[in-house]
């Protein structure tokens, strides 16, 4: 990340509070130089989205009264840029002494902004505080985090670490609540679940396991991990197809959940309960 960039970035710096509608504060991040590393800059081996959840959602109606929403936003991974996540929270502070019109508004208000910084068109849904379609879904498959692991050293993750089962086809849905990466800006940890679908050669648990903890001290954005994971997998056992998404717990009213897949037409799964 070059120092233009760092500069124009608010992770890690002091922020006023802004009280006005401010679209500006909104800062892109561009994905190719993370994509350069794990070479996906050309051709992206997968689809896919960054599904975030903002649970601060508020602003003011015609009559000045407040209103609460939770709000779903799906950015597709083929846009040029990712949204930094501190602007987006301090984006969507900036809406909370604005008056609209009406919901309808708002939402069209935050589609045309957030799309304009990260490069096309985006999802938006808004939901009462109270949804049921919020409630958090435990995550389908086997749980890697009973199995019987020695760790040692912080290796950092890579491809080579995921083992395959000779002679093994399956498929099979895999996941660990034992995520943890670091932001590579302040370098303060994050935390989130892992789930795996896929069809191929079969891969060792207890090796993906082991790959999944050595992001323990990998700094980098959270939609970047999730791709060097697919890659990773991909170029190891070549799967008929493959969906991966991670689901990463609440920091300042957002969780962020970047799910890839093979599939162009699969949808990511819904929050977990620890989000």
């Amino acid at each position: 990340m070059g120092g233009g960039e760092e500069q124009g970035m608010l992770l890690g710096r002091p922020t006023p509070v802004v009280d006005s509608y401010s679209p500006g504060l909104l800062y892109p991040i561009p994905r190719a130089a993370g994509r350069a590393l794990i070479s996906c800059d050309a051709g992206l081996p997968f689809r896919g989205f960054d599904l975030w959840h903002a649970y601060e959602i508020s602003w003011l109606d015609a009559d000045g009264k407040p209103q609460v929403r939770v709000g779903r936003v799906s950015i597709p991974a083929i846009s040029p840029n990712l949204v930094e996540s501190k602007s987006f929270k301090l984006y969507l502070n900036s809406l909370n002494n604005t008056r609209f019109a009406s919901e309808a508004r708002v939402a069209a208000t935050i589609r045309r902004d957030i799309a304009s910084v990260v490069g096309t068109d985006i999802e938006l849904e808004l939901f009462e505080i109270d949804d049921a379609s919020l409630c958090g879904r435990p995550l389908p498959g086997l749980c890697l985090d009973s199995l019987a692991l020695e760790v040692s050293g912080d290796a950092p993750p890579a491809g080579e670490m995921l083992l395959r089962v000779p002679g093994e086809v399956r498929q099979e849905q895999l996941h660990t609540h034992l995520l943890r990466s670091l932001c590579p800006v302040t370098g303060q940890p994050d935390w989130a679940s892992v789930w795996i679908h896929y069809r191929g050669d079969a891969l060792d648990h207890s090796s993906l396991l082991r790959y999944i903890i050595a992001y323990r001290h990998h700094q980098e954005f959270h939609e970047q991990c999730v791709e060097r994971m697919f890659c990773d997998i991909q170029q190891r056992i070549a799967p008929e197809f493959l969906h991966i998404q991670a689901f990463y717990t609440r920091r300042g009213g957002l969780d962020i959940n970047p799910f890839r897949s093979t599939d162009p037409a699969t949808r990511p799964l819904p929050r977990l309960n620890r989000q």
